[in-house]
Parts: structure tokens; sequence; C-alpha cells
């Protein structure tokens, strides 16, 4: 168990002379959102064992961690996966870290690329696990990050990172997690070269309104034309998540 409120070597009532205790204090309450009930129920049960943790919660979407988050209760960590039934990439990240900003977040993700990797540790995650880790690994990583440190997956090796219309990734980030649910999927299929025709009969709308959609999202973008909207996200090493 590694529960860190007992005493360790040369530690109050461990023999020998005391020394005062650095370490952080242990993990009282987390969050773990993942849209698969079994693998959620999994990583907190783990939690609960290996850390000793009083109290954890569980999400299965954005929209339940966000009003887990509403409530009174504030976790000391969350772990979340990165692809939810709701939203997917780096915008249910930057909606958790604008509803919680001081709990260090873990990403968890069946994605590995050195890309999407990079792209979560600059828009501010605490650390990054990819779904096909071992126990201990897991465990290793929720330590480093409770210490304070960031935790990267074994080979990771940042990749240098294009400015999308000047903007760094982060930034970029931002902006389209601003974006509403349907200019989302609009963009989605836009970075699929996907015509406005095209677009309308997959989301069943008219055509006019897909028009309507990418001009206010061109807006938020800051950006003049499809196109420009298209390499921005692509340029910002994210495009793969929105897949």
């Amino acid at each position: 168990m590694r529960g860190r409120g007992g005493p360790g070597p040369g530690l109050p009532g461990a023999g020998g002379q005391g020394v005062p205790d650095h370490r952080a204090p242990a993990i009282r309450s987390a969050l773990v959102i993942d849209d698969h009930p079994l693998y959620c129920d999994a990583l907190a049960s783990m939690m609960e064992a290996e850390f000793a943790i009083r109290r954890v919660r569980k999400a299965t979407s954005l929209d339940a961690a966000l009003q887990v988050l509403r409530g009174r209760f504030v976790p000391d960590l969350v772990v979340l996966d990165l692809n939810l039934p709701d939203v997917s990439g780096l915008s249910g990240f930057l909606k958790i870290k604008e509803r919680a900003p001081d709990v260090p977040v873990i990403v968890i993700s069946a994605l590995r690329s050195d890309e999407v990797v990079g792209s979560v540790m600059a828009a501010g995650a605490a650390g990054f696990v990819t779904k096909d880790v071992e126990r201990q690994t897991f465990c290793d990583a929720v330590q480093d990050v409770w210490d304070g440190k960031t935790y990267l997956p074994p080979g990771y090796r940042p990749v240098a990172q294009a400015r999308g219309a000047g903007l760094g990734v982060a930034e970029v980030s931002r902006r389209i997690a601003d974006l509403s649910h349907q200019q989302g999927r609009i963009l989605r299929l836009i970075c699929k070269g996907k015509p406005n025709k095209l677009i309308a009969h997959e989301m069943q709308l008219a055509e006019a309104t897909v028009k309507a959609h990418i001009t206010a999202l061109l807006r938020r973008l800051g950006v003049q034309n499809r196109t420009q909207a298209a390499l921005m996200v692509r340029e910002a090493s994210i495009w793969r998540e929105l897949q």
C-alpha cells in the first residue's frame, strides 16, 4: 500500500533520531474520468488500494465530471481519459482545468504519439500515461505527479511545434475548446477535407446552417477561411486528437 500517512525510516516512531517529513501529505480524494465503466472502476479501485485514498469519485463523461466538480467535491487529483463520449482531444482537458485550475490532471489515453503527448503537456497536464501500461507504471506516475513532478511516457521525444497563425498550441487549443459542440463537429469534418454539402448531409443540417456555423467558428478561431482553420489545427499538432 502506498498511503503515506505512516512512519518511515528516520521518522518519528521508526526508531533513531526523527527528522522532519517534507513529503507531500497523502492523497485524500481523486476524480477518475473514463467512458468505459469497467476500466473506470478498475482505476478507482487501484488508486484506493495503492494510495489509501478515502474518497474516489467516478465519471464516464465530461458532463458528468463537470457536474461532480460543480458541487462541493474538490479532488486532490484528476485522472482523465482524453476521449470521452461528449468530447475528444484537448477540449475536455481544458474544461476540466477551467473548473479546477489548481488540481493536477493526469491524462490517460490510447493515443501515444509524441505530438499528442506534447500537446497535452503544453496545455498544462501534470502527466500522460498510455492505457497499455502496467499497474506499477501507473502507480509510479501518480506518485510522481503527487510529489510535484511531471510524468511522461517512456520513449517520449519532444517534437518541434509549428505555430499556427502565430499562436502557440495551448492558445489554439483554448480557442477550439470555446467552440460550441456543433462547431467542434464541423471543424473535425473540415479537417477531413469534407465540403459544406457533405458536412450538411452527415450532420443532417441545412447547408445554410452549416455555412453560418463555419462563419462563427472562423471568427472564434481568428482566421479568414476554412483552409486556414484546418492548417491552424494541423500545425498545432492536435488534428489527430480531433479524429
